[in-house]
């Protein structure tokens, strides 16, 4: 993945982490948008970039994508 297609996905995640803020719910809210329009590559890239640096990422936006990777993890899991 390019460096332009990472800051792409930050910028989407940070954007969409400001427009759900106001929300009680806020963090479950960016996880159900990531995985309802967000194609599997991408969510991949994006809980990546969170494991191995994620310093660009708005705490709203790194919550979201946590609980991103942790339902991975569980459906993983699951499969195995």
């Amino acid at each position: 993945m390019s460096r332009s297609q990472l800051d792409t996905l930050i910028h989407m995640v940070n954007q969409i982490a400001i427009n759900n803020a106001h929300y009680d719910d806020a963090a479950e809210r960016i996880h159900a948008h990531l995985t309802k329009f967000w194609a599997r590559s991408m969510k991949r890239q994006i809980v990546d970039y969170l494991q191995q640096d994620g310093s660009e990422l708005s705490p709203l936006a790194r919550e979201a994508i946590e609980r991103l990777a942790q339902a991975q993890t569980e459906a993983r899991s699951a499969s195995a």
